[in-house]
């Protein structure tokens, strides 16, 4: 009897781990966000080689690769800065776009907004960039792509894939495609990001049959291009990169906050990989 005493405690304390060890392990497995410290790397597959970059670690913004957009004719958006060149510079190895209250011409702010069109254009891979961007009210940072075909076919007919968009307060990041079936069509999602304004990684993988979007190596959204399904064609052509941080708009509406002003977004780096 006193044997079967023991036995029975002994069983009765490995039934007692073993529960506590399954509650534990589906308590990770639920858990529905993924956090990363501020400095967190991607490791990038063995199945994709770089194909250009720029780290931004020279003392000025390389011509080679970069247009400086100008002018405050609202961008098709009723944005409300006035884009010029002035407000993009180089500092301690990241590109630095700044939003200021400043008056040029009808416009009470200015910007920056940098593309590659016509320098540096791609037809798939995986593109990247490790970005912090500001938060306030009527700011509205983003890192995208269009069409290189945009000015003979126009928008949305060459197609854009907006990697990064962030608007106003919130902890929500966006990414979105836009092109013409019949019209304007759009497709996108959004995810919520822990410690925005930190830097962090946003990515598209792009092939011939989809484009996957990105944060910190975590895949939040998909889409189907495949075959030029729902006139989808425009994505199987050349883009090019673009950076901007806009003031107001339709999307973040018209109110701004100028006590955040100046208000700066920082790119480490902008990056594309192709497939071996």
């Amino acid at each position: 009897m006193k044997y079967l005493n023991y036995l029975l405690r002994f069983l009765f304390i490995v039934l007692f781990i073993s529960v506590s060890f399954m509650s534990s392990s589906c308590k990770k497995d639920s858990k529905t966000t993924v956090t990363h410290p501020p400095d967190v790397t991607v490791d990038t597959p063995k199945t994709y080689k770089l194909v250009w970059s720029d780290e931004f670690d020279s003392t000025s913004i390389s011509v080679a690769n970069w247009n400086f957009e100008t002018g405050g004719n609202g961008w098709g958006n009723h944005e409300k800065e006035y884009y010029q060149k002035d407000n993009a510079s180089v500092a301690d190895g990241n590109l630095i776009i700044t939003a200021k209250k400043q008056t040029v011409g009808s416009n009470n702010y200015t910007s920056a907004r940098m593309t590659t069109l016509a320098k540096k254009e791609f037809t798939y891979g995986k593109i990247e960039a490790r970005i912090s961007i500001p938060i306030g009210q009527g700011l509205w940072p983003a890192f995208w792509l269009l069409g290189a075909n945009i000015n003979t076919v126009n928008w949305p007919e060459c197609g854009e894939t907006d990697i990064m968009e962030h608007i106003n307060t919130d902890s929500l990041l966006y990414g979105t495609m836009h092109w013409n079936n019949n019209g304007h069509t759009s497709y996108g999602n959004k995810v919520p990001v822990d410690s925005i304004s930190n830097f962090h990684i946003y990515t598209i993988e792009w092939d011939a049959k989809a484009i996957r979007w990105l944060v910190d190596g975590v895949e939040y959204h998909s889409a189907d291009i495949s075959n030029g399904v729902n006139n989808t064609g425009a994505f199987q052509k050349p883009f090019f990169i673009i950076l901007n941080l806009a003031v107001g708009g339709d999307w973040p509406g018209q109110n701004v906050d100028e006590s955040k002003l100046p208000a700066s977004m920082y790119v480490d780096y902008v990056r594309v990989y192709q497939k071996l």
